[in-house]
């Protein structure tokens, strides 16, 4: 059972600053970590090689400096690595980015399945697992809380909802996002992780991917970040003076009435 798990470096703070000259996140100074939700993508991986068989190959799209994470999962047990990594992939939103890693994972070939964590803590969208999917043409579940069944064809899920979780079934080759909940990532030993430091980390660039140069980096992207700003604060709030809940009321229909909204 071969799995793909992407991933992505992220800052390891919340007090990150933006390059108004950009719009940008200033990475320069700031720790980084591979995305927490990726640590339950790469653990998952790690126990269906050991229960299935087969390896783990981690994917990652960013400068240089990504390596890093990649020898981090090499740690934990995956089996190769690869960093996609080029200026022409800068300025990537959702759509640029997921049409890189299909292209990786289209020229290593050969995956059962392809994990993501459910979403990145820099961004919050969530798009990137599903959009690779589409990409690749491959049945998507997100979510995924737990894996019930998995078989060389087919496998079965729960995928967590608001009121508890659903149960799908999908053939295979396919994609999951998955959430916390579905295990608890394991430490590094110190053997792997010596190897790690020496380990040889694959690198292509946008011509070794034979990427659409207008799909990819900010030429590929539809969305751009125009303005970044604080909202301004909001004013206090006003306690309502009144010893029943109809005065309440009435205090406040006249409070709505002198501001306009009723």
């Amino acid at each position: 059972m071969n799995v793909a798990v992407l991933i992505k470096q992220v800052p390891e703070t919340t007090d990150v600053k933006i390059s108004r000259e950009t719009n940008t996140l200033m990475r320069e100074g700031v720790a980084s970590i591979i995305n927490p939700f990726d640590m339950y993508a790469i653990e998952e991986a790690l126990r269906i090689r050991e229960q299935h068989g087969g390896k783990v190959t981690v994917i990652t799209m960013g400068p240089p400096q990504a390596e890093e994470a990649l020898r981090q999962a090499l740690a934990l047990g995956a089996d190769d690595a690869v960093l996609l990594s080029d200026r022409a992939f800068a300025g990537a939103d959702t759509l640029a980015t997921s049409y890189t890693l299909a292209r990786a994972i289209e020229k290593l070939g050969g995956f059962d399945l392809v994990i993501c964590g459910k979403q990145a803590m820099d961004g919050d969208t969530a798009q990137v697992g599903p959009e690779v999917a589409e990409n690749l043409d491959l049945p998507h579940v997100t979510y995924v809380r737990r894996i019930e069944e998995l078989s060389p064809d087919h496998m079965r899920v729960q995928r967590m909802i608001e009121e508890g979780y659903e149960v799908i079934e999908s053939p295979i080759p396919a994609l999951i996002t998955v959430v916390k909940e579905i295990n608890e990532p394991r430490m590094p030993s110190i053997k792997r992780m010596l190897r790690a430091k020496k380990a040889a980390i694959t690198s292509w660039t946008a011509a070794d991917l034979g990427a659409d140069e207008s799909r990819i980096g900010l030429t590929g992207s539809p969305t751009r970040v125009i303005r970044v700003f604080t909202p301004e604060q909001r004013r206090a709030g006003e306690i309502l003076e009144g010893e029943t809940v109809q005065e309440k009321v009435r205090s406040l229909v006249a409070k709505l009435k002198e501001t306009h909204l009723v």
